[in-house]
């Protein structure tokens, strides 16, 4: 029996009958895929960090400290963050796992430790997930997050209903680009991002892939997910407001030929940034896997390099570590 997309609106450009699309006309050629991978290879890609992987833990990752009471975030490596905003606590896109893989013995491995173990979260009100690659959605962590906090809400994009309510959630909202609701005083939106979904050889787009803007008292918060960089995303501050705080992905980005059109580069993060005004940033999506073909601590050198040459004052682009407090106060 063809699958048809449930949710298909034709009045929404990034629907189609079969799934979703992106809005920006951006696709591989045929033999791309094999290019990239027979490429790799022979460069024997991707290559260890300049000193190594104990010298990159050593320079870049220290054990998160959950401290006080004041709006703030800790990055936890890759695209996951602890967000606390009016005493509440968020997660994004969890994972705790030792491999981004639908099975527990191949697939990309963690290069960096944990930063913060499940049992030391001490509260947990949200989940936010952008779309259902397995460096963003991981069961076993979510899972193991619902025994713990069996009654925490989950903020999803549309089609990953039924994988989410599997692993035992009770509280699960789905949203289309530009839906919003209110949860406990804050409002969290799905917004535009510049990616696609698969989870297994049957599923290529069956699900939507976002962003989420949370909305408190005091802050308007992105988190961009995993995306390429598009002019859309500029559409998020003119349609909801001045953004106070974004997360940029930076990583997963060589070869550029193939990866930019879902993921950004250090420099598109920059230029983004600019283009949203300079708010207070700080870049996620690396130092944990390796999903491309640049090594662990590349992103971080090009994205220093990059704001070095910017025109723009850039103390409000923040390079954190993993594990690393960030204050919104």
């Amino acid at each position: 029996m063809v699958w048809k997309n449930p949710w298909y609106n034709p009045a929404l450009s990034h629907h189609s009958p079969d799934g979703f699309i992106n809005t920006t006309p951006a696709v591989h050629q045929p033999g791309d895929v094999k290019r990239w991978r027979n490429e790799r290879k022979a460069a024997g890609l991707p290559r260890p960090p300049a000193d190594g992987y104990d010298r990159f833990i050593e320079q870049w990752w220290q054990k998160a400290e959950i401290t006080g009471d004041s709006n703030g975030l800790w990055w936890l490596g890759h695209a996951s963050i602890l967000l606390r905003l009016q005493e509440q606590y968020l997660l994004t896109d969890p994972v705790f796992s030792r491999r981004a893989s639908p099975v527990r013995f191949a697939g990309p491995q963690r290069r960096t430790p944990l930063a913060l173990a499940i049992a030391d979260i001490p509260q947990l009100d949200a989940i936010l997930i952008s779309h259902n690659h397995y460096d963003h959605l991981d069961t076993w962590t979510l899972r193991a997050l619902l025994r713990r906090f069996p009654d925490v809400q989950f903020f999803i994009p549309l089609g990953l209903g039924a994988l989410i309510r599997r692993l035992g959630a009770k509280y699960v909202t789905e949203l289309d680009w530009w839906q919003s609701v209110t949860f406990q005083g804050m409002v969290y939106t799905a917004v535009p991002a510049q990616h696609w979904s698969m989870r297994t050889l049957w599923d290529r787009n069956r699900s939507l892939w976002c962003g989420w803007v949370v909305e408190s008292a005091e802050e308007r918060f992105w988190f961009a997910g995993d995306t390429g960089y598009t002019p859309e995303l500029l559409a998020i501050p003119q349609r909801l407001g001045a953004l106070d705080v974004v997360a940029l992905p930076v990583g997963a980005y060589a070869p550029r030929w193939f990866m930019s059109i879902n993921h950004m580069d250090p420099q598109s993060a920059v230029a983004l940034w600019q283009q949203l005004g300079s708010p207070l940033a700080f870049p996620i999506h690396w130092g944990v896997f390796e999903l491309a073909d640049e090594s662990l601590d590349q992103p971080v050198k090009e994205l220093q390099q990059s704001l070095s040459e910017a025109a723009t004052d850039n103390d409000n682009f923040r390079i954190l570590k993993i594990g690393q407090y960030l204050s919104l106060g």
